[in-house]
């Protein structure tokens, strides 16, 4: 059986793992640029923006939920979404931290 080792590496390199995971898909990235420009959709109103089914938007809006990337507002049997400003903002600056790190790696190989 195989054993899991995801919890012996460094929590940034695990969040950064996860959020880039939840946002491989294009479906998601452009899910996230409605959310941005519409805070407060429903599943519904993105469907009619994107050409997907209904299941298949509601797959990705809980994959980007499970990653913390969105959050839910329930209203009744309505449920909005928006960003989740405070985990981006993790994420983005943890991710921007990685990049300048290898980029500075490639800059010190070149000269």
């Amino acid at each position: 059986m195989a054993t899991n080792k995801k919890d012996e590496f460094a929590l940034d390199d695990q969040s950064i793992s996860q959020m880039a995971k939840a946002m491989s898909h294009p479906a998601r990235i452009t899910i996230m640029r409605i959310l941005t420009e519409h805070p407060g959709y429903t599943c519904g109103e993105i469907v009619d923006i994107l050409p997907l089914a209904q299941a298949t938007v509601s797959h990705h809006l809980k994959e980007l939920h499970d990653a913390s990337l969105i959050n839910i507002m329930f209203e009744g049997k309505k449920s909005r979404y928006e960003i989740n400003w405070d985990s981006w903002t993790s994420y983005s600056a943890s991710l921007t931290q990685f990049l300048n790190f290898v980029n500075n790696q490639t800059d010190n190989q070149e000269g």
